[in-house]
């Protein structure tokens, strides 16, 4: 009963000072939404790469020749190495009992026409496995398939942002291109993939069947890449090791350096979880600065009700109430009023992420947990800045607060 009578009175007291009580509640209010709107962002972001890496595969394992490292955000390669070959490809397929597909890939920029048209596009040489493993569907037509794959077929499965440069408006199914001097006919349009992880589009590209990407485009008889899918995300780490003992065998490397370099999509996932959750947590602590500056002008605003209401007080005390009541009282003020801003706060910084997700500005995911917490410590900054007033207010004498009027 007397913590209902607190919360009346306060609320009654306060909506008695609206423009004081809405001036006192303002730096909670943007603290509160700053910290929902900083962490929506970084939630939003971290999904987005989170999903590019999952775009680019699921339970994957990348083998890149030579050495590899990242260089300003992007994979880059160190060194040319021509050891990597479709053998070794599969070698890991028969040898390595965790991994359920296994594909090699060769790539390189090279030009395209259609009827005057030029582009310079990412040619993609892979095989019907490598398809699968990668996700690549099409939005339109067909893809290749294992036969077609072995015959060396001239076909070509072009991506939309290629599209768009080569052909425009019209249909490219059934057409065909020259990719350096080779004619090649379009099967299928890609569905889209967007961004991978390097920032680099995924749909300006052309995919065409491995045999015919070594043979007849780049005249090589090796690969830049095997992708190997393992059969569990469990058994990924274990699978890296056993594709690395076949390579170091196959390529002789008793005593030497690695030739290749593995790329595991779980180390990857969870190194790029624990950047991003680093982030968002500074970017949090950041914007939950400005709550102290909100707790400060709580302090200022209950300081100045201290000194307009001490005649209150010493009658408050003359028929009773006790220091507690009157700290208490106090306390709940403070309270209610980082509680009405932590809401207000709330609300606002969930309605812009919202907003923002939808006309699609900005990737946004709007996170509850965020929320709660950032209420509760608007809570406690009010509790905190609130407490000195309280405490001045209860240890006035009766006698000196009626003195005051």
């Amino acid at each position: 009963m007397i913590l209902s009578r607190n919360i009346v009175l306060s609320l009654e007291i306060l909506s008695a000072h609206k423009m004081r009580t809405l001036l006192s509640i303002i730096g909670i209010v943007v603290g509160v939404g700053a910290v929902v709107l900083m962490v929506s962002a970084g939630r939003g972001a971290q999904r987005q790469v989170l999903d590019r890496i999952n775009g680019m595969g699921s339970n994957l394992l990348i083998v890149n020749a030579g050495r590899t490292m990242i260089i300003a955000g992007r994979q880059r390669q160190l060194d040319t190495v021509r050891t990597l070959t479709v053998a070794d490809a599969t070698s890991i397929a028969k040898e390595c009992p965790l991994v359920a597909l296994v594909a090699p890939i060769v790539t390189k920029k090279l030009s395209v026409r259609w009827e005057g048209q030029d582009a310079l596009t990412s040619i993609v040489g892979t095989d019907a496995a490598g398809l699968a493993i990668r996700n690549i569907r099409v939005a339109e037509g067909r893809v290749f398939d294992a036969e077609e794959c072995r015959a060396a077929k001239r076909l070509a499965i072009i991506g939309p942002t290629a599209t768009a440069n080569l052909f425009g408006t019209v249909n490219p199914v059934g057409q065909q291109v020259r990719i350096g001097k080779a004619p090649f006919e379009v099967i299928g349009i890609a569905a889209p993939r967007g961004m991978d992880v390097n920032g680099l589009d995924q749909d300006d590209v052309i995919i065409v069947p491995l045999e015919t990407a070594m043979r007849r485009l780049l005249n090589v008889d090796y690969v830049q890449s095997v992708y190997a899918q393992a059969k569990r995300i469990q058994d990924m780490h274990n699978a890296e090791k056993e594709i690395t003992d076949i390579l170091r065998r196959r390529h002789r490397l008793e005593g030497k350096q690695d030739d290749f370099t593995i790329q595991n999509q779980a180390t990857v996932l969870e190194t790029e979880r624990e950047t991003t959750d680093s982030l968002t947590l500074l970017i949090g602590s950041v914007a939950g600065i400005s709550l102290l500056v909100g707790g400060v002008g709580i302090l200022a605003v209950m300081l100045m009700s201290v000194r307009e209401r001490t005649h209150e007080i010493g009658l408050r005390r003359a028929v009773g109430a006790l220091r507690r009541d009157i700290r208490n009282q106090f306390l709940m003020e403070a309270a209610l009023l980082s509680g009405i801003g932590g809401i207000t706060g709330i609300l606002i910084g969930l309605g812009i992420s919202q907003a923002v997700s939808v006309l699609g500005y900005l990737p946004m995911a709007p996170s509850w947990d965020a929320a709660l917490a950032a209420f509760l410590f608007s809570i406690a900054i009010g509790c905190f800045f609130g407490f000195y007033p309280a405490a001045r207010a209860a240890r006035l004498e009766p006698i000196e607060a009626l003195r005051s009027e």
